[in-house]
């Protein structure tokens, strides 16, 4: 039996080894949506593919990644797995989440056993498809959404799978950047494996098992250590997605969370069936939904493991938005996915307040906007996802320009790095005071507004913006937020305004204006410190008149100053006001 201090350092090292990957990734990929967007994740499981190690990256991806090493080990078993494989995989409905979103998983052999797995999964700029870019808003069907990859093996005992690269590539509108993307990601798995190697070879290889069991046993201990302390009983939560991309129909969805001393169960039985538009979550993106908000709500500061989550359990009828089945499209699962994490963290926000914030954006807010360069020949591609507002805290206001829940490390692409690889200008990037936030004693944060005009002959322009119809949730009275969307504005002064495009049209000078909303509040806004309220104003948050209207105090605005007497009289009159109704 290895000593503790021993058992720490694999521990360590096996930490070490999964930043060491993601930083691999990240500073050898070829896509801006990795090195830029940091739209990846990086994982190192046991033999049996729980996972034991996971550096920061997409949150929406990492809670996923067993479920792919589970699925390599019940197709090929233990003997069809051989030193030097790499599978790939991105089907979506066991353990995936969109086409795009492909997974390369490597074995780490010790002699002739398996030690351990390495795992990293990344958004590949383009894989096939109907539209450019792969995912779309419009798919109807899985096969219109790209390439699919079934655990196929992307190299056989250390060598190349030639065949299938070149599949790859004759599949690909953007064939440059996805096998470039690819060879990082192999880099990074290479890069674990060779960590893990030297740290058996160092302590020995039942030291190092011996130390992944203790990860597993401490993990969960402490899970049900924070389980213990929240409420227990039943709480639920319901709301609608705007819509799937095809209809206007609006896609009703539902939680009920019960907690007890040893089981966190969320049940979204009653949600809507899958949909005809590729809004839907495949199962394990919604269970990797709920893992969030339980780390949230846990302790965000531990390790993330599948022990970890161990009384974690998550049921979403098959043939649902929430678990659907082949052949439906998943390009846009994220609307669902993030409703799934939002319908949890409303249905606790109120019970642990010191936790949950009220309702944030909610929404990937993701963009393709590409075609072929007027300049060079070559096709350009900017895909992103933009951030938002957070909801407001018991105690605190929301934060703006975040990106959502489920995108975790990732950010928004450099204007200097758009602008100078793609023929686009951008005219304008601040926050979204025109639309606002959710008001109340405590006020959510800020949306973005982004103008991208395009400075080429044509360009193609895809994006999904959850939330266009119904905005962020307030709590304790709080007001709700304000909605996402995009506005294509021709050059002729035509504007156009929605929650989902799919390959729009663009012309030299057009623009596509992103925006993104604000959180929900929290609390009476009649109870917001007024001197808060004149800070906002001073900053250009919002307006005097807003001021007075929401929160009932007045600010003069030449002077910028309160006028606490007007200010007492309007906030008792609209309480009265309010008491009558």
């Amino acid at each position: 039996m290895a000593d503790p201090f021993t058992l720490e350092i694999i521990t360590n090292i096996l930490d070490y080894a999964g930043e060491e990957m993601f930083l691999v990734f990240g500073r050898t990929a070829k896509s801006p949506v990795i090195y830029e967007v940091l739209d990846y994740a990086v994982a190192i499981s046991d033999s049996q593919g729980d996972l034991v190690a996971i550096a920061p990256g997409v949150p929406g991806f990492a809670g996923i990644l067993d479920y792919t090493v589970k699925e390599v080990l019940e197709k090929y078993g233990r003997d069809g797995i051989k030193p030097g494989d790499i599978f790939a995989n991105n089907i979506p409905y066991r353990s995936g989440t969109h086409l795009n979103d492909v997974t390369l998983i490597k074995p780490v052999f010790y002699r002739d056993e398996i030690a351990a797995f390495t795992v990293a999964k990344g958004h590949w700029s383009e894989v096939g498809g109907m539209r450019f870019g792969s995912w779309t808003s419009d798919a109807t069907e899985i096969y219109q959404e790209g390439l699919q990859l079934p655990n196929v093996k992307l190299y056989v005992e250390g060598r190349p799978n030639r065949d299938i690269i070149d599949i790859i590539r004759e599949n690909s509108r953007l064939p440059s950047l996805v096998l470039g993307d690819m060879e990082a990601q192999i880099a990074a798995l290479r890069a674990g494996e060779r960590r893990i190697l030297e740290a058996i070879d160092k302590y020995g290889y039942d030291a190092f098992v011996e130390a992944i069991d203790k990860i597993h046993r401490d993990a969960r201990r402490k899970s049900l250590m924070h389980l213990s302390k929240l409420p227990k009983g039943e709480f639920e939560a319901e709301d609608y997605i705007d819509d799937d991309g095809i209809t206007d129909d609006p896609v009703y969805v539902r939680v009920k969370v019960t907690i007890s001393e040893d089981k966190f169960v969320a049940d979204f039985t009653g949600s809507a069936p899958q949909t005809k538009g590729p809004i839907n979550s495949p199962y394990p993106g919604t269970v990797t939904a709920v893992r969030i908000v339980y780390l949230a709500i846990t302790d965000p500061h531990e390790r993330l493991t599948t022990s970890y989550f161990s009384p974690l359990r998550v049921i979403a009828p098959e043939g649902t938005v929430f678990n659907p089945t082949k052949p439906a499209p998943t390009s846009t699962f994220w609307e669902s996915m993030m409703f799934a994490s939002d319908l949890v963290w409303k249905a606790l926000a109120e019970h642990v307040p010191h936790k949950l914030t009220a309702g944030h954006f909610n929404t990937v807010g993701a963009d393709i906007l590409g075609g072929v360069s007027d300049r060079t020949g070559e096709p350009f591609a900017i895909v992103e996802p933009n951030p938002g507002g957070w909801g407001a805290g018991h105690d605190r206001d929301g934060e703006s320009a975040l990106v959502c829940i489920g995108d975790g490390e990732t950010y928004a692409i450099s204007i200097e790095v758009a602008e100078r690889r793609n023929p686009v200008i951008v005219d304008r990037y601040e926050l979204n005071t025109e639309d606002g936030t959710g008001h109340g004693k405590y006020r959510g944060g800020f949306g973005i507004i982004k103008d991208y005009r395009i400075a080429n002959s044509s360009a193609l322009f895809t994006g999904s913006y959850g939330r266009f119809k119904y905005p962020p949730w307030g709590v304790a009275g709080g007001f709700p937020g304000t909605r996402n969307y995009v506005v294509i504005i021709r050059k002729d002064g035509r504007r156009e305004v929605r929650g989902r495009v799919a390959n729009v049209q663009l012309s030299r000078d057009d623009v596509v204006s992103i925006r993104t909303g604000g959180g929900g509040g929290w609390g009476d806004p009649l109870d917001r410190d007024p001197v808060l309220v004149l800070w906002d104003v001073v900053n250009e948050y919002i307006t005097p008149e807003t001021a007075r209207k929401v929160y009932g105090v007045v600010v003069d605005p030449e002077t910028r100053t309160i006028n606490w007497q007007e200010t007492r009289k309007l906030r008792q009159k609209m309480r009265e006001e309010r008491g009558k109704r």
